[in-house]
C-alpha cells in the first residue's frame, strides 16, 4: 500500500573531481523535459570534497553551468522486493548555459583526448574497468579469499548485480571473491570511448544501489584501515583503428608490442608520476600503492606482472580468440576514489603525447625495480612512483605537458579541491583518515 503512495523519482547527476556522482533530482513524469533541456547547477557543486565541505573554490558563490544529460546513459535499478523503491539515474556533460563545452568538465576532457587520439593518430581505445569493493554485514571466516563459499555469504546479491547490469547494457564480464575478507571484483567488457568511463560509474552506482536494497553497503575505498587488504580500479586497455581492427599487437615486435602501442605506453609511463594525482587521488591511495601490496609503485612496464605500473597481460590464441583482439594492458595505479573520466583520460592524453613524441618502447620489467641499481633505473627511466597525494599534486604542477592537457580551467579547479581534501584530513591519524574514506566511499 505504501509504495502505492509514493512518486517515481530519478537524477541527473555529474562524476565530480572526487568520484561522487552528485546531481538534481526530478519526477520521472518530467523525465522528458529535463532530458531535453537540463538543469543547471554552480560550478562550485564540483569543489564539494568527498567529505562533504567546500574549502576554497575558483567560482565561490558566482556562475552557472548546466548539465546536459546523455540519454545513451540511462541507468534503472529495479525494485527487488516491496520495500524498495526504483531508481533511475541519467549521466550528463556540463556545458555553458548556451551548451557550449565547459573547461571544467571531466567528461569532456576524456571526450576531447578521445577525438584529438583519432584524428591525429588514427586510433581508438577498447578498454573496461575493473573494480574491487569491500561488502559489510557479511559473516567472513578466515580462508574466504577467491573461495566458492564467499560467493554464498551475500545471498543474491551477485546475481541481482549481473541481471541489473545487463539489463542497463553494460556487459558483465567477471564477478568474484577477492583475496580480502568481505572483499569482491566485479568487472565489465571491454568497450569503446566515452561509454568506457560512463560505465565505470555507473556499474559502481548499480553496486552501490543493489547493496543497499539488501541492506548492506558496498565500499570503494582503497584501503578499510592502514593493515587491510587495499582495494585497486584498474583499467584494461588497448588500441585499434578506427574500423575496429586491432592495433597493439605484432607478432614480429618485442614482446608482441607493436610499435605505436609502444609510443602510447612510453608517454603513459613518462608522465606517470604527475598521472597519479588523477588516478589515485586521495591521501590513503599511497597505504596501498606500497611494495609487496600487488599495487604499483614504479612507472615500468611489467610483463604479466601485478605490482607493475602497466602490467602487459596474456595473449589468448584458442577458441577462435586471436592473439591481436586479446592483447591488452593494464593501468595499475588507480582505485575507487579517482574519477573515472579523469583516470582514462589522463591515460589518452599521455599516450597521445609519447605517439606524438614517437618515444620508444620502454624496456620492459620482469623483476621488481627496486632491485636494480640506480644506474639501471636511470637507464631504463625508471623512478619511483609519489609516496603521497601532496608529491603527486607536486609532480603534476610539475608536468607542464600534463597541466596543457588539461587546461588552466580543469587543472586549477581539481588541485584546489585536492588540497581542500588534505586540509580536511590535516593532524588525523591513519586510522581516523581510513574512517573518513570509509564512509565517502
Amino acid at each position: 500500500m505504501l509504495l502505492q503512495m509514493i512518486e517515481d523519482w530519478m537524477m541527473l547527476c555529474v562524476c565530480d573531481y572526487a568520484a561522487q556522482v552528485r546531481g538534481k533530482g526530478f519526477s520521472v513524469a518530467d523525465r522528458d523535459k529535463f532530458l531535453k533541456r537540463g538543469i543547471s547547477i554552480a560550478p562550485t557543486s564540483l569543489m564539494i570534497t568527498a567529505f562533504g565541505e567546500i574549502i576554497k573554490s575558483p567560482w565561490g558563490p558566482r556562475g552557472e553551468i548546466l548539465m546536459r544529460p546523455d540519454p545513451k546513459t540511462e541507468t534503472h535499478v529495479p525494485a527487488f522486493h516491496e520495500e524498495m523503491t526504483e531508481e533511475r539515474f541519467v549521466l550528463a556533460d556540463l556545458t555553458e548555459m548556451d551548451g557550449a563545452p565547459w573547461a571544467g568538465c571531466p567528461r569532456t576532457w576524456l571526450a576531447n583526448g578521445l577525438k584529438a587520439l583519432a584524428e591525429e593518430a588514427g586510433l581508438q581505445v577498447l578498454g573496461a574497468f575493473e573494480h574491487e569493493f569491500h561488502l559489510t554485514g557479511l559473516e567472513a571466516r578466515r580462508g574466504d579469499s577467491y573461495l566458492l563459499d564467499a560467493m554464498r555469504l551475500p545471498g543474491p546479491f551477485a546475481g541481482a548485480v549481473l541481471k541489473t547490469l545487463r539489463q542497463n547494457e553494460i556487459d558483465p564480464e567477471l564477478f568474484h571473491p577477492e583475496f580480502g575478507a568481505d572483499q569482491y571484483e566485479v568487472s565489465c567488457k571491454a568497450t569503446h570511448g566515452v561509454t568506457i568511463a560512463d560505465d565505470g560509474v555507473r556499474l559502481r552506482e548499480i553496486v552501490r544501489a543493489v547493496a543497499r536494497a539488501f541492506g548492506r553497503r558496498a565500499v570503494f575505498t582503497p584501503l578499510l584501515a592502514p593493515d587491510k587488504v587495499g582495494n585497486g580500479t584498474h583499467i584494461h586497455f588497448s588500441l585499434q583503428d578506427l574500423e575496429g581492427k586491432p592495433q597493439s599487437y605484432d607478432p614480429k615486435a618485442p614482446h608482441g608490442i607493436s610499435q605505436v602501442a609502444g609510443q602510447f605506453l612510453a608517454g603513459v609511463l613518462r608522465h606517470m608520476p604527475a598521472l597519479c594525482a588523477l588516478t589515485a587521488p586521495s591521501a590513503i591511495s599511497y597505504l596501498r600503492m606500497r611494495p609487496n601490496r600487488w599495487s604499483a609503485t614504479y612507472n615500468n612496464l611489467g610483463l604479466l606482472d601485478r605490482e607493475a605500473g602497466v602490467r602487459v597481460c596474456t595473449a589468448i590464441d584458442r577458441d577462435g580468440v586471436t592473439p591481436a583482439e586479446s592483447f591488452n594492458f593494464e593501468y595499475r595505479a588507480s582505485d575507487g576514489t579517482a574519477n573515472p573520466y579523469l583516470t582514462l583520460g589522463a591515460i589518452v592524453w599521455a599516450g597521445l603525447q609519447g605517439i606524438q613524441e614517437k618515444l620508444p618502447l620502454p624496456e620492459p620489467t620482469d623483476s621488481d625495480p627496486a632491485e636494480f641499481s640506480k644506474e639501471e633505473q636511470a637507464r631504463r627511466n625508471l623512478v619511483h612512483l609519489p609516496q603521497s597525494l601532496e608529491e603527486a599534486l607536486a609532480a603534476l604542477k610539475a608536468d607542464e605537458v600534463a597541466l596543457g592537457w588539461m587546461g588552466p580551467v580543469l587543472a586549477e579547479a581539481y588541485l584546489v579541491h585536492k588540497e581542500s581534501e588534505l586540509a580536511v584530513l590535516d593532524g588525523k591519524h591513519m586510522d581516523e583518515q581510513c574512517r573518513y574514506y570509509f564512509e565517502s566511499y
